[in-house]
């Protein structure tokens, strides 16, 4: 009998004209962990929905279990053991544990009454099966990322699944729940179960995977043992191009530079408390901690989201009082928040809405109405020096890729001449491409002597801005480390010790 699980063959798919798939091919191993790699836009979740019976290819043919099929439905898909576990995870966020394991069971047997027992017990044996205890009763909506997908790997285990494809699975994970995560995928796998994993972050894609293959504009580019690429070879094969990743180096203009931004003793009862850190001009600090160290909920107060309400915040060495969204603008403070699609971004108007929305007043005549040169000379110049993919400014923002929509809030923020930036997950499920260029745009702003926060889990992210990288642990700072201590041992040391 044959080893092969799943075996995608010259699949094609066209979109309107545009070929998302020109002849892809995949095989998958039974029980093999195999990523599926590609810049955003590459065609990868086309792929993925052809696999799940969502998309009809145009050609081509999929072959599960050795049966060839020109298409599948979603139903056969998931009756031949073919599971997708989405970035939203596909849950029910009002009902229970319980209830969002056991329904598709409860479904398939058409009950006309539920047995709760049975739907506990059914619920609890999933859970069991990967080795972890999530309250039955709660509500899935109060659970965490990490839970919410340990929930999503249960249902699909629980209906028989033999290929899981889990699509950027560790997007919003701490380090700590992404090592939890892959142990589950190696018990998985040791279950004869096979894993597709779908991720940007190449080092995790080197740590996890067995097998690779690699699409771009919709094509194979390469495939193989993991063991045959290194990072660069990633990247290149990704983008095809050599990415150069430097490194930014902070050297004050003066030899005692006035501090640019400056937290004193600042708290907020039951999030963060005793926080002091400073930053000069042209300097970029970061910050990292496990889940819950407080450091979203210090983001949020220094831009006036969510106030603090004891320490003070200085703007060039004057006092300043944030008490809204409106002070810290004012203070010249721009934020790139974590999840650009709720708190970023007007996602149905304009790419040029989006970037001046900030300043519409200074770009109005005195009788409030906007001035269409000045208005163009900012959109153009903002899609220009931070490179931003688009044929018209006109286009709704929700039509760009995750790294452009990232570049049109820091146009945003730029437009609006701010002198401090904070960052809080810059690049998440951003591609390694554009993750780049936000590097080298953060660095271009540095060097004009901005000041810059980066809050990130992404400790290689991190060591390639910072020359000073503070550690935060259950809402107070509890190490700082500069120059020689910057290093991914010495920090991921530092992590796993307050574990």
């Amino acid at each position: 009998m044959s080893n092969e699980f799943l075996v995608v063959n010259k699949v094609s798919k066209t979109f309107a004209g545009v070929h998302a798939l020109d002849n892809v091919s995949l095989t998958i191993q039974r029980g093999e962990i195999h990523c599926l790699v590609g810049e955003n836009g590459s065609g990868k979740s086309t792929l993925i929905k052809i696999i799940s019976g969502f998309y009809q290819p145009d050609a081509g043919e999929i072959i599960v279990n050795g049966k060839s099929y020109t298409h599948l439905s979603p139903i056969e898909a998931i009756r031949l053991g073919i599971q997708i576990i989405y970035q939203d995870f596909s849950l029910f966020p009002n009902l229970t544990v319980a209830e969002n394991l056991a329904m598709n069971d409860e479904l398939e047997r058409n009950v006309r009454f539920v047995n709760w027992k049975q739907v506990r017990r059914l619920a609890r044996a999933a859970l069991d099966r990967i080795g972890v205890k999530i309250d039955l009763n709660a509500d899935v909506e109060e659970l965490s990322v990490a839970d919410k997908q340990l929930v999503a790997i249960s249902r699909a285990i629980l209906h028989d699944a033999k290929m899981i494809v889990m699509d950027e699975p560790t997007t919003a994970l701490t380090q700590k729940e992404v090592e939890s995560l892959f142990r589950i995928i190696k018990n998985l796998q040791q279950e004869g179960i096979a894993i597709v994993f779908v991720s940007h972050k190449l080092q995790e894609v080197a740590e996890i995977s067995e097998r690779v293959t690699i699409i771009r504009n919709g094509k194979n580019v390469a495939n193989g043992s993991i063991a045959e690429f290194d990072r660069a070879k990633l990247i290149f094969h990704m983008t095809g191009k050599e990415l150069e990743e430097t490194r930014y180096h902070y050297t004050p203009l003066t030899p005692k530079p006035q501090s640019l931004f400056s937290v004193r003793q600042l708290g907020r009862r039951g999030s963060f408390e005793q926080i002091s850190f400073e930053i000069f001009p042209g300097e970029i600090v970061g910050i990292t901690g496990l889940l819950g160290s407080g450091r979203t909920e210090l983001a949020s107060a220094l831009f006036g989201l969510k106030p603090a309400d004891s320490g003070q915040i200085e703007v060039e060495g004057r006092p300043v009082a944030i008490r809204s969204v409106q002070d810290a603008i004012r203070c010249g403070i721009g934020y790139v928040p974590e999840d650009r699609l709720t708190e970023g971004l007007f996602l149905e108007q304009s790419i040029g809405r989006n970037i001046i929305i900030g300043i519409v007043n200074e770009l109005a005549n005195r009788f409030g109405v906007l001035k269409k040169e000045a208005v163009s000379r900012e959109i153009s110049h903002a899609i220009e020096y931070l490179r931003i993919k688009t044929p018209s400014p006109y286009l709704p923002v929700k039509s760009l890729s995750g790294g452009n929509q990232q570049r049109v809030v820091l146009a945003k923020w730029l437009a609006a001449k701010g002198k401090i930036l904070i960052l809080n997950g810059p690049t998440v499920g951003v591609d390694v491409g554009s993750k780049s260029e936000i590097h080298k745009t953060l660095h271009e702003l540095a060097r004009k002597q901005m000041g810059i926060l980066m809050i990130s889990d992404d400790i290689p992210e991190l060591l390639q801005s910072c020359q000073r990288i503070v550690l935060m642990h259950k809402g107070r700072i509890v190490d700082e480390l500069r120059d020689a201590r910057c290093n991914e041992p010495e920090i991921n040391g530092q992590l796993k010790a307050l574990v």
